[in-house]
């Protein structure tokens, strides 16, 4: 008899939740040698996408091209919310244009918090007209009100953001469930959910997918597909 999660789907065994892993390496002071290496990673693994620092597109479009994995970077990040929307709008483009193929976004949290709605999702607009690529907004989930989270969901998706996402990283949310299933429940048809933040363990990761999330943003993609990971596991 086959397993199956709450849900009734079927378990997916570690190395088949690769397809649904965004393989990320973002720290501070990654070489040339180790982004090229990761890509090959991402590659030689089945990774969905190589998510990396916008600096080394590039780079990293032209070792991932004709695999099928896509480039993903990120924008207005780490600390979000602190680039201008003209700013923001022509990084998005220029990004695009040196290979990306996915980009998360963070989002103006204060000017939510300060009622300014039109400005929060034009913000976000800007970004998915200029790019062309598929935008997934980071909403930053346990920093704002229940009010606030209704208002961000439904804003984020009227600025046509392709995916919703819990957190921009473990430093404001370990993903979990109830985060996942939130979103999932107020997506409207054609918008989807991406986990992020702490996702160490193959067992953490299959409990997102079974929630709803169709992507799962991690740099512990080796420890989740080899079933290694656990809470001592490093992962942002």
């Amino acid at each position: 008899m086959t397993d199956t999660t709450a849900t009734g789907t079927e378990i997916l065994s570690p190395a088949e939740l690769a397809p649904y892993i965004q393989h990320t390496k973002i720290e501070t002071g990654v070489t040339r040698d180790q982004m090229i290496a990761h890509a090959r990673e991402a590659v030689e693994h089945g990774f969905n996408a190589a998510m990396i620092p916008a600096s080394w597109v590039p780079e990293v479009a032209a070792e991932l091209a004709g695999t099928g994995v896509g480039l993903a970077t990120a924008l207005d990040f780490p600390t979000v919310g602190v680039m201008t929307s003209a700013g923001k709008a022509a990084e998005a483009e220029a990004i695009a244009k040196l290979g990306a193929t996915q980009l998360d976004i963070g989002v103006q949290i204060g000017w939510l918090k300060s009622g300014m709605y039109d400005a929060f999702r034009d913000d976000i607009a800007g970004v998915v007209n200029a790019c062309g690529i598929p935008v997934k907004v980071m909403l930053e989930l346990p920093l704002l009100t229940e009010t606030e989270k209704e208002t961000a969901v439904e804003l984020a998706m009227d600025a046509g953001a392709t995916f919703l996402k819990n957190a921009s990283s473990g430093q404001i949310e370990t993903a979990n469930p109830e985060s996942i299933r939130y979103l999932v429940e107020r997506a409207r048809d054609g918008v989807k959910v991406k986990a992020s933040g702490s996702i160490k363990s193959y067992r953490q990761a299959l409990g997102l997918i079974d929630a709803g999330a169709v992507l799962l943003g991690t740099s512990a993609g080796m420890s989740i597909i080899s079933d290694t990971g656990d809470e001592n596991t490093a992962s942002y």
